[in-house]
């Protein structure tokens, strides 16, 4: 099979069942941001392939996770309406989330101010990820009642999960959390 089709050469592309929309489509942007936010997820996790710490096995099994269940947002979110969507996100998928912020949460100092985004580089990534599927979760609510609303409850608990990923991560690497100054 070639990478290359040359039928986005012109300015539209595929969706899931072949039906073609400008790539500026808002579906679009939605399911390239989730993409987006993959990879960030990947890049901040590739930072820690020196870095050993307590957890660190059960975290990347977790993220390996995380990161199939983020494909399943951007393949929902790639299947035109009233068609069958291939892999559905359930809420299932979105308490598991819950659960593992819960978990890493509780190994974590509660927090007592804002914290600057920050720390060893795959925490700071995390951080990054994070704002990436904010964003992810705008363009997918800019749809609007297109988008099933697990979609939408997945990416808005994504973000914290990756909130309280970055800070677990810059405990563990003792890269210390920076408070706002006053």
């Amino acid at each position: 099979m070639k990478i290359y089709t040359k039928t986005g050469d012109r300015g539209t592309t595929s969706l899931v069942y072949g039906s073609r929309v400008p790539k500026n489509d808002p579906l679009v942007e939605a399911y390239g941001t989730c993409d987006e936010a993959n990879s960030v997820i990947g890049a901040a996790l590739a930072q820690l392939t020196d870095s050993p710490f307590e957890g660190k096995d059960e975290l990347l099994k977790t993220f390996h996770e995380i990161q199939t269940a983020l494909f399943h947002v951007g393949a929902e979110l790639a299947t035109p309406k009233g068609k069958e969507v291939k892999w559905k996100l359930t809420a299932e998928d979105t308490k598991k989330l819950e659960e593992w912020i819960d978990l890493y949460d509780e190994k974590l100092e509660p927090l007592k101010n804002f914290i600057l985004p920050g720390g060893h580089p795959a925490g700071a990534g995390l951080h990054v990820a994070r704002t990436v599927v904010r964003r992810a979760e705008r363009a997918a609510a800019a749809i609007g009642e297109d988008v099933q609303p697990e979609v939408l409850a997945y990416l808005n608990r994504l973000s914290d999960f990756l909130f309280v990923a970055a800070r677990f991560v810059n405990l563990r690497l003792k890269y210390p959390e920076q408070g706002l100054h006053a």
